[in-house]
């Protein structure tokens, strides 16, 4: 699995293969079922400790984007899309909202909002 980790970020270990792997569930890259690599084998691969990883995993679980079937490993939940969309809006709005702020803050205008929103979407 591509996880990219960085030691200089303040960004815990074990939040940034969290999101990493959140980010490919919800981009689909992961489907439903698929079966992820084991606690051990990921933490070789990324040279980070077990219990980071271990954190991860159940971090996940909690949010209900794997499941850990015991014996056989952590596979992707059957999450609803929906739900899914909702939890990525609401993190957008406190996104925008902070931009907004600091916008209205540094005399920036709506219109100067949209044209860098442009700019943004046309990088992809």
């Amino acid at each position: 699995m591509d996880i990219i980790i960085s030691n200089s970020s303040n960004i815990p270990l074990y939040e940034q293969v969290k999101e990493q792997i959140k980010n490919k569930i919800v981009s689909n890259e992961l489907k439903t079922g698929e079966l992820l690599p084991s606690i051990r084998s990921l933490a070789k691969d990324l040279r980070i400790s077990v219990i980071t990883t271990k954190n991860a995993y159940e971090e996940l679980e909690r949010e209900g984007y794997v499941e850990t079937i015991p014996g056989k490993g952590t596979y992707v939940a059957n999450k609803n899309k929906e739900l899914i969309k909702e939890e990525q809006l609401q993190k957008i709005e406190g996104l925008i909202d902070t931009a907004v702020s600091i916008a209205k803050i540094s005399g920036i205008s709506k219109e100067e909002i949209r044209e860098m929103l442009d700019i943004l979407f046309e990088e992809e």
